[in-house]
């Protein structure tokens, strides 16, 4: 690596000349200095304007599903070349378990946005949020919520202990969004971040200016925020709370939020006694979120809350699972399941917390505060005073009240065990973190698992709720999916990072629009009833993609229902519900007149007038939305169909794409019928022959 380590910015890599103030990064295992980080000169105003510019407009060029696809390329860019970022992963502290999660997980995050991104969203730029609400009697005006994106820079400040997942994990969102994005990893791992951000930019993939890098400190960054912008903060609660207070996020409309550290808990059920699946899985997993990244996880289990008479046999599975599963040491050694903590500070941290604990009244039961001897890279086994280890912890309190337990994290492999005599207790104790991001109850009784879950909701932004029946499938206590909310009230934070589509709208802003149908279908390029419909003599069927414009329509013919066809459709179908069949019976119901036909006739009746049968653009149905009846239909009335193109959406992989079709029965007294989506798939182009004839 370079002396000092690089920020991208503004196209162009950047170093500082000769800064009066650096910091050394050095190996977490051997202490051996790895780079040297400074920002001093770095003009940090000209980055954000450079993504407020340059990077907004290379982003609005193009549509969700461009930038979808973009996401994916991004993500091979990387699997390509992720052994690089393995090997300095190791230098971190992290093993290659831990790197997976970090590095792999962070890839994998890329692919779920792309596959969300090209599955929820429309391929345009602007995002409708819920129905119509009709404003007048007459729909000639109409409200409808849209979403646009923001005009600033997505600003990340990220923690050390995900430099890789930390930072894709908001930029994949944003990114999709269209907002740029500008990086500001942790000091002591942020030189993964760079190697990352260096893979991306060298793939020659990256729009202009939609994601910058700022290796170092940013102790101006605030004072050069403006409306539009957001920043995105993960760290300690203690910051978040200060840098919330700022001026321009109190007044100057910056929006922030904090996924913070949290006191998280893991509740064992009264009925999850030693040799259940239960206790098993329950034990597995405490040992795995105080191992795993040495317990620097944001969402590692803190608070071990186990029923009285369980907490010696915990204890005794805790100790035997460390000492049979964990192998401290440098993570480039053979064997070695739990590396360094990230730093020789982070150390020092780590044991002042935990004797903040023990001065509280929590009794180390499992593992000592002894600088431990591990596994080096040469082979050998020896102390390393200059790496960051510390071995697993647990901590036992008698008094579960103790207000320290609820309030001091050890960020590292330290977690404390609390009793609990009945299951309002134990709810009262999660509650007691004041906000987790998570936690996690392993019960096999129903009952007990909706108390517990119902007690514990407001306090967490998840819960695992673990038993014998997911105990293999189940991703874990502590794995945040990018399909899934990651964030916590309280103390957690009060943001919600991830989360699929809801992750990428946190990046836009969310609009009431009041308008005719024409200037609302314009808005969204979605049709709404009321405005300009075409119909040229050529059925929209016949039309492909390229030719298919938004408002064409077919208005079929009408079709007399009768009471053999009724009684036909009922046989054959088997569907001899009463109201088809019984007139007596019928009329009592007070939705209906009598007899009436099935809905399910009307909507295929429906097909039949509006379909044209000839091979032609049309490829495929694929399904219905949106289905309502509205009005029975009796003996002797009939039925018409007006079928419109309402919305379309090229897939920019595929030759052909979706067309979703506004289908409206009437009867003859022009009373809606029933409503509802038609989804089907059209190809872009003509087929030669078709074009030929």
């Amino acid at each position: 690596m370079t002396e000092y380590l690089p920020s991208y910015v503004r196209g162009e890599w950047w170093t500082p000349s000769s800064p009066t103030h650096a910091t050394e990064v050095r190996d977490a295992s051997t202490g051996e200095t790895i780079t040297t980080v400074s920002t001093e000169g770095l003009d940090l105003a000209g980055a954000l304007e450079y993504a407020r510019t340059t990077g907004q407009a290379g982003l609005a060029r193009l549509t969700f599903h461009q930038r979808a696809l973009l996401l994916k390329q991004f993500a091979l860019a990387l699997t390509e070349r992720k052994e690089e970022l393995y090997a300095l992963s190791a230098r971190t502290g992290a093993t290659k378990t831990d790197s997976w999660v970090d590095i792999d997980g962070g890839i994998g995050v890329l692919f779920s946005y792309s596959g969300k991104g090209r599955r929820e969203l429309p391929n345009a730029t602007v995002h409708v949020d819920g129905p119509v609400e009709p404003l007048s009697k007459d729909g000639s005006f109409l409200g409808r919520h849209v979403y646009t994106t923001l005009p600033g820079v997505a600003v990340q400040i990220n923690a050390f202990n995900f430099p890789v997942w930390g930072s894709l994990e908001k930029f994949a969102p944003a990114f999709l969004a269209g907002m740029p994005t500008l990086v500001k990893p942790a000091t002591p791992t942020g030189y993964l971040a760079e190697a990352m951000v260096r893979i991306l930019v060298e793939s020659g993939l990256l729009p202009e200016g939609s994601l910058q890098l700022v290796s170092g400190s940013v102790p101006d960054l605030f004072e050069n925020l403006r409306l539009g912008d957001i920043v995105g903060f993960t760290g300690s609660a203690s910051t978040a709370e200060s840098l919330r207070r700022h001026p321009s996020v109190q007044t100057g409309g910056v929006r922030f939020t904090a996924e913070t550290d949290s006191i998280n808990a893991s509740v064992l059920g009264t009925d999850a006694v030693e040799g259940t699946p239960e206790f098993d899985a329950y034990v597995r997993q405490l040992v795995t979120e105080m191992t795993t990244k040495a317990g620097q996880k944001c969402t590692a289990i803190r608070r071990a809350i186990v029923p009285a008479g369980s907490a010696d046999a915990v204890i005794a599975a805790v100790q035997t699972r460390i000492a049979e599963k964990t192998v401290l040491g440098d993570p480039r050694a053979e064997g070695v399941t739990m590396g360094p903590l990230a730093s020789t500070a982070q150390r020092d941290e780590v044991l002042r917390q935990v004797r903040a604990l023990q001065d509280a009244g929590g009794r180390v039961v499992v593992g000592s505060t002894d600088a431990p001897e591990v596994h080096l890279a040469d082979g050998s086994t020896a102390a390393a005073p200059d790496g960051a280890f510390v071995a697993p912890v647990l901590l036992r309190f008698d008094d579960p009240q103790v207000e320290a337990v609820h309030g001091v994290e050890a960020f590292g492999p330290v977690s404390s065990l609390l009793t609990y005599g009945t299951t309002a207790e134990a709810a009262a104790l999660v509650a007691r973190g004041g906000g987790s991001l998570v936690t996690s109850i392993a019960t096999h009784d129903p009952a007990q698992a909706v108390e517990l879950a119902t007690r514990i909701a407001p306090f967490n932004g998840r819960m695992l709720l673990l038993d014998r029946d997911d105990a293999r499938s189940s991703t874990g206590h502590g794995s945040p999916l990018p399909n899934l909310v990651h964030g916590g009230p309280g103390r957690a934070g009060g943001g919600e990072e991830l989360g699929g589509i809801r992750a990428v709208l946190h990046h836009m802003q969310r609009t009431a629009v009041q308008g005719s149908p024409e200037m609302l279908t314009a808005l969204t390029g979605v049709w709404h009833a009321g405005a300009a419909a075409h119909s040229d003599g050529r059925h929209p069927f016949r039309k492909s993609l390229s030719e298919l414009r938004i408002g064409d329509q077919i208005a079929s013919a009408s079709r007399e229902v009768t009471l053999d066809d009724i009684e036909t459709f009922a046989h054959f179908t088997g569907d001899t519900f009463y109201a088809h069949m019984d007139e007596e019976s019928a009329a009592a119901n007070p939705f209906f007149p009598g007899r009436v036909a099935h809905g399910y006739l009307l909507v295929s009746w429906a097909a039949g007038l509006f379909v044209d049968p000839e091979p032609g653009p049309v490829l495929a149905n694929y399904g219905l939305e949106n289905l309502r009846f509205l009005t029975p239909v009796s003996p002797g009335d009939e039925i018409r169909v007006e079928l419109t193109a309402k919305q379309i959406t090229p897939r920019e992989t595929d030759e052909y794409g979706e067309v979703r079709w506004d289908a409206v029965i009437r009867n003859q007294k022009d009373e809606i019928v029933a409503t509802y989506d038609v989804l089907t798939l059209v190809a872009k182009e003509q087929a030669a022959e078709a074009v030929s004839a």
